[in-house]
């Protein structure tokens, strides 16, 4: 079998295998992808998912730590 044949020029997935979806932005806190581009994401033509990943660096401040649960009950 020619290993030419699984070579493709797609951009590949972000997906980092861990796939939560943070409640308030909506994104999915492993590759900061949206719900529908997750979705749509084998569908997306190359130059489609080449914009997403250029949008990817600037959704990580969006998804800031929760400000609570344990670690402030034990500060009060």
């Amino acid at each position: 079998m020619n290993d030419d044949v699984w070579k493709r020029d797609e951009v590949d997935s972000p997906c980092v295998r861990i796939c939560v979806v943070h409640p308030k932005e909506r994104l999915c806190v492993g590759c900061l992808r949206s719900i529908d581009e997750i979705a749509r994401w084998s569908r997306m033509s190359a130059d489609e998912r080449a914009a997403v990943m250029d949008e990817l660096p600037g959704r990580a401040p969006r998804l800031q730590k929760r400000r609570g649960g344990r670690t402030r009950r034990n500060q009060g």
